[in-house]
């Protein structure tokens, strides 16, 4: 079982969202210090929180976040990138953008950090994906996010001899500034950060943090034209 409170914790993409909320909530459980990421610092505003300067697509900054926060036991892979650009007829720069955030970033922040995390005495890591890890309806995002979710399911065979566990998080919409245009119904960004918390306390694999997630989830094992109406007849 993996302890948060006393823990000290690396969240990229801290200052907004999923992130501001995880933030919020581990505090709220008895994190010792919570080293939260965003490209501009002042968007960093809980009162605690250790604000950082990253970028995940640059190694350098990325090689700088670790030598600065060595104290860290738990990782969150939050911060990702949404263009959702098609395959056919999109900018390929906007593909190559969402799978260098969205797939390379979360690799290039775990690998810097799973050793001091093995070296603190082990620890967790979480990375948050999506529902549409599982649905190819987003064009690039969908592809990013399912490679992550891939990327998840080998670092935990890697990384359990090491001494960290790993979860993976997936949920639908959640009601942040990205997704203020969507009319369809969103999940809290509390509710979600508070689940996400819960599966690392309990070693959880994965979180299905909504109705959404956990049908589509469960959908997977059967006929693809279930999953895409659009394909039947």
């Amino acid at each position: 079982m993996t302890a948060i409170k006393d823990a000290v914790v690396f969240v990229t993409g801290g200052s907004r969202g999923i992130g501001k909320a995880l933030v919020e909530e581990l505090y709220a459980r008895g994190a010792r210090k919570v080293y939260a990421t965003a490209r501009n610092l002042r968007n960093v505003t809980h009162p605690e929180a250790f604000p950082v300067a990253l970028e995940v697509t640059d190694l350098h900054a990325v090689s700088a976040a670790a030598e600065l926060a060595q104290d860290v036991t738990i990782l969150i892979n939050n911060a990702g990138a949404s263009v959702g650009a098609p395959f056919l007829g999109s900018r390929l720069d906007d593909v190559r953008r969402e799978f260098e955030t969205n797939f390379y970033g979360p690799l290039f922040v775990t690998r810097a950090f799973a050793p001091i995390i093995e070296g603190n005495g082990g620890g967790h890591i979480l990375n948050v994906h999506s529902v549409l890890s599982w649905l190819g309806i987003a064009g690039s995002y969908s592809a990013s996010k399912a490679a992550l979710w891939s990327q998840t399911n080998s670092l935990r065979l890697e990384l359990r001899p090491r001494g960290i566990a790993v979860t993976g998080l997936h949920m639908g919409y959640v009601d942040t500034d990205m997704t203020a245009g969507v009319t369809a119904p969103k999940s809290n960004a509390a509710d979600v950060a508070a689940l996400a918390l819960d599966g690392i306390e309990a070693d959880a694999h994965e979180v299905l943090a909504d109705d959404i997630s956990r049908q589509v989830k469960a959908g997977l094992a059967g006929d693809i034209a279930a999953q895409y109406p659009q394909l039947a007849g």
